[in-house]
C-alpha cells in the first residue's frame, strides 16, 4: 500500500478522504504508531466527520492486532480527549479529526504520555517512514476494547479554572458549527446560570452551511444576527473539534483573538504574578502590552500548536495564545483549549458586571488589526521573499527602518504598524496579518500589502 507522504504535515497528518487518507492508510499509521512508542494502551476519539467512523474501525482494528489496548472515547472534542490522555496517566492516543478544514477531509493527531504533541520535529517523520514500509507485525495477543466516558470528569476539570459562584446569568448564543462542542455545552448549562441559544447545534459530519471554521469571514454574518435578533449577551463560537473558540459582543460585532487574549493575560497574570506568556508574531502589540503592564515574561514562539506546547513545557510557560484562536494553559497539561477561555471569559464578564465590549475596548483603543487575509499564491516563499525585499529598510529617505523578525515567516515591524506574512502550515495559502495605531493607517497600509501580494 503507497501511503502519500503529503499528508504528514508539519504538527498533525491530514488529508482528503478517501484519495489520500483512508482506511488502508490510517491503519498502517495506526501500527507506525505503535511500533514509534510501543504503548500498551491508545486513547482513541473522533470528531463528528462522516469518514470518522470508517477511520475510527481501521485504527482500532490495526491497534488491536498489533496487541495494544484501545480505550474507546467516541465521538469527543479534542479537548476531550488531550485531557483522558493527560487525565488518567495513558502512554499515547489518536485523535481523528479535520479540525476546521471542509467536510471532505480528516486527519490524525498523535500524542505521547503527557500529552505530548508528536510534530515533525519530534517523530512524526519517522512515524511516516515506518508507514510506509508497513510491516504488519501482529502480536500473539490482541488487545482489547475499553469504552470509556469522560464527559463527567471533564467537566469537573473545566469548571475548576472558575469560581462557578460568581456566575451571573447570562444569554448566550452559542454555535458549534455541526461539531462536538455542543454535548460539552448542554452539560455547562446545567450547572451554571446560563441560557443556550443554539445554532449549528447539532454534530453533522456534512457540515451543511460550510467549512467549520468560524475565523473565516464568510462565516460569522448568522451569528451576528442572532446575537441580536435574540437579544443575547454575547456568543461564542468554536471549530468542528471545539479546540479553537472565538467570540462576538452583545451588539454582534466579532472580536478578533488578540483583544480575548489580552483580557486572559491580565486575569491570568493578576492571579500568578512574574509567569512567562508564550505569544506569536501574527498580531502582537495588545498581548505584549497586556504582558508588560502585567508583569508578566513575554517569549515570541513559531506557530502550531505541538511548536507551542515544546515550548511552554521547556519554559514551564503558564499560558499562550495563538491568534487563530487557539488557548493553551499550564494547568490544563500544557495544552490547547477552546472551553476554558469561554469560561473565564463568562466569570470576568461577571465579576465586572459588564458588556464583552466593554471589557475587551481598552484593549481596542489606539489598536486597529486586519484579521487574517489568505492568499492563493504559486510560489508562496518566492512572495515572501519579494515583500521582504521591499520592507527591508526605510521605505523612503529619513523614515525610520523597519524591525525585521523571521520566527514564524515574515514580521517587519514599524512604529506606528507592522505585518506578519508567512505559508500556511495546514493549507496551500499564503496568510497575512496587519496592524496598525489607527483604522485610517491600517486601511491604507491593507490596501498597499493586498496589491503587492496579488500581483
Amino acid at each position: 500500500m503507497k501511503i502519500n507522504p503529503e499528508i504528514f504535515r508539519a504538527y498533525d497528518i491530514r488529508g482528503i478522504y478517501p484519495e489520500q487518507i483512508n482506511e488502508e492508510a490510517v491503519a498502517a499509521i495506526a501500527r507506525a504508531f505503535v511500533q514509534y512508542l510501543n504503548p500498551d494502551e491508545v486513547v482513541l476519539g473522533r470528531d463528528a466527520r462522516l469518514s470518522g467512523p470508517k477511520l475510527f474501525k481501521a485504527i482500532t482494528e490495526a491497534l488491536t492486532e498489533s496487541g495494544v489496548n484501545v480505550i474507546d472515547i467516541g465521538q469527543c472534542t479534542t479537548d476531550m480527549f488531550y485531557f483522558t490522555v493527560g487525565k488518567y496517566h495513558y502512554p499515547a492516543g489518536i485523535m481523528i479529526t479535520g479540525s476546521h478544514n471542509p467536510k471532505e477531509y480528516n486527519g490524525l493527531k498523535l500524542v505521547k504520555e503527557g500529552v505530548v504533541a508528536i510534530s515533525s520535529d519530534s517523530g512524526l517523520l519517522d512515524i511516516r517512514d515506518l508507514a510506509i514500509k508497513d510491516q504488519n507485525l501482529k502480536a500473539k495477543k490482541s488487545g482489547k476494547i475499553i469504552q470509556k466516558n469522560v464527559l463527567g470528569d471533564y467537566l469537573n476539570h473545566i469548571l475548576s479554572f472558575i469560581d462557578i459562584s460568581k456566575i451571573k446569568p447570562h444569554k448566550i448564543v452559542t454555535n458549534p458549527n455541526f461539531g462536538a462542542a455542543g454535548m460539552v455545552l448542554d452539560k455547562l448549562a446545567e450547572k451554571l446560570p446560563i441560557e443556550l441559544v443554539k445554532l449549528n447545534f447539532e454534530p453533522d459530519g456534512n457540515f451543511p452551511k460550510g467549512r467549520p471554521d468560524p475565523y473565516r469571514p464568510e462565516t460569522r454574518p448568522e451569528t451576528s444576527k442572532l446575537v441580536k435578533s435574540s437579544q443575547a449577551d454575547f456568543a461564542v463560537c468554536w471549530d468542528a473539534d471545539a479546540d479553537r473558540v472565538f467570540f462576538f459582543d452583545e451588539k454582534g460585532n466579532w472580536i478578533e483573538p488578540c483583544y480575548i487574549t489580552a483580557v486572559l493575560i491580565e486575569k491570568m497574570l493578576k492571579k500568578y504574578p512574574h509567569e512567562k506568556i508564550i505569544y506569536d508574531p501574527r498580531v502582537t502589540w495588545p498581548v505584549l502590552r497586556a504582558i508588560r503592564e502585567n508583569g508578566g515574561i513575554p517569549l515570541l514562539n513559531k506557530i502550531g500548536h505541538t511548536f507551542f506546547k515544546e515550548r511552554m513545557r521547556k519554559e514551564n510557560g503558564l499560558f499562550t495564545a495563538e491568534s487563530s484562536g487557539h488557548y493553551y494553559f499550564r494547568e490544563n497539561f500544557f495544552a490547547d483549549n477552546g472551553m476554558i477561555p469561554f469560561l473565564m471569559i463568562l466569570e470576568e464578564l461577571s465579576v465586572r458586571d459588564c458588556k464583552l465590549s466593554e471589557l475587551v475596548r481598552p484593549w481596542q483603543k489606539e489598536h486597529a488589526t486586519s484579521g487574517e487575509i489568505n492568499f492563493e499564491v504559486a510560489e508562496p516563499l518566492k512572495k515572501v521573499e519579494e515583500i521582504a525585499k521591499k520592507y527591508s529598510g526605510p521605505l523612503s529617505a529619513g523614515a525610520e527602518p523597519s524591525k525585521i523578525d523571521r520566527t514564524d515567516g515574515l514580521s517587519v515591524e514599524y512604529s506606528d504598524w507592522r505585518f506578519n506574512l508567512r505559508p500556511s502550515n495546514t493549507e496551500p495559502l499564503l496568510r497575512l496579518n496587519i496592524e496598525a495605531r489607527s483604522q485610517k493607517l491600517l486601511r491604507e497600509k491593507k490596501k498597499e500589502l493586498v496589491e503587492i501580494i496579488s500581483n
